[in-house]
């Protein structure tokens, strides 16, 4: 067992445990989001001790030698005094909502205007910080050459704290605090003729939309096909704008899969089985998966044994929070 020492506390950790559950455990709030070691919003500094590599994956070089890490992936090995982010390592940019639409009956449209320059890949996350210190990963659906506003999807959850204060509280022209972008679910270029197989359910339609018209965008000219689920007709949506893009661009396909009560050109049957009916053999095929985690870990695992290689599946391992 070792032990931290963070805010005058010395909290005790199990050898099986990471520091973000120890402090949890503790009654100690540390900011997070993912849990998974991808979004970085658990971001903390070693001021004694030395964090295992593991715990470093993914950021920047100059951060690690300072001796940050992520609570989330760090199982320490040894005791460690730990301190909160300095506000350099982790750049906040405020934001101005100037536009927000619902896209469907819970799924709602925002569009932000950052102060100062923000650069992102469609298809990466944002984090939203909320000022009681919550904070929350949302994918960008936006284009950055293309669009003027960064746009996020994000979807009503039962009493989540945050999509309950987006859905509810925060209006057009309000400012939010956001700061990112992270995650690898964007479009390469560089192989124009290659196959691109995407693949979401509900809201994670999002960094689909983008990696899809980041890919026309950039001319890429071999098939793309897109399969959107949901239980039913009612959580689809931007269809209209999906299949005018079909018409207008031979090598994209969409397909709109739903469970039940299915209406016209509607698929019957889950995204990522209709997917994989559809292209049994997906060898040399680039994956995007984004949506229901259960959904995710499935279907990059029925990918792999398809044929694609595990480099060429791109899914960012999100999990669901209670909290919203």
């Amino acid at each position: 067992m070792t032990t931290l020492t963070f805010q005058g506390h010395d909290v005790p950790c199990d050898p099986d445990e990471t520091v973000l559950k120890a402090l949890e455990r503790y009654g100690i709030a540390v900011p997070n989001s993912c849990r998974a070691g991808v979004c970085q919003s658990c971001l903390m500094r070693a001021t004694q001790g030395t964090p295992p590599l593991s715990a470093q994956q993914g950021i920047k070089n100059t951060l690690a030698a300072q001796g940050y890490f992520l609570a989330c992936m760090c199982k320490p090995t040894q005791d460690m005094a730990l301190s909160l982010p300095d506000e350099s390592a982790v750049q906040r940019v405020r934001a101005t909502v100037v536009q927000r639409r619902y896209l469907n009956d819970d799924i709602l449209l925002f569009q932000l205007l950052p102060d100062e320059r923000f650069e992102y890949q469609a298809g990466q996350f944002l984090q939203i910080h909320r000022p009681d210190g919550l904070v929350r990963s949302y994918s960008i659906a936006s284009v950055s050459q293309t669009d003027p506003f960064i746009d996020l999807h994000i979807r009503l959850l039962p009493n989540g704290n945050m999509t309950q204060w987006l859905h509810n509280e925060v209006t057009e022209g309000s400012t939010l605090e956001i700061s990112g972008a992270n995650g690898n679910c964007f479009y390469i270029e560089g192989n124009p003729n290659r196959k691109l197989l995407l693949v979401g359910t509900g809201s994670g339609l999002a960094p689909l939309w983008g990696v899809l018209r980041s890919a026309l965008y950039a001319g890429h000219q071999g098939e793309i096909h897109l399969f959107h689920g949901s239980w039913n007709p009612k959580g689809l949506y931007l269809q209209q704008e999906l299949n005018a893009l079909a018409e207008r661009y031979p090598q994209f396909y969409y397909h709109a899969c739903v469970d039940a009560e299915a209406e016209y050109n509607h698929e019957i049957g889950r995204a990522d089985s209709l997917a994989f009916r559809h292209i049994p053999d997906v060898t040399s095929w680039q994956v995007y998966l984004c949506g229901h985690p259960e959904m995710v870990k499935g279907a990059k695992r029925t990918a792999f044994l398809r044929g694609a290689n595990l480099p060429d599946i791109y899914a960012d391992p999100f999990v669901l929070s209670t909290s919203g």
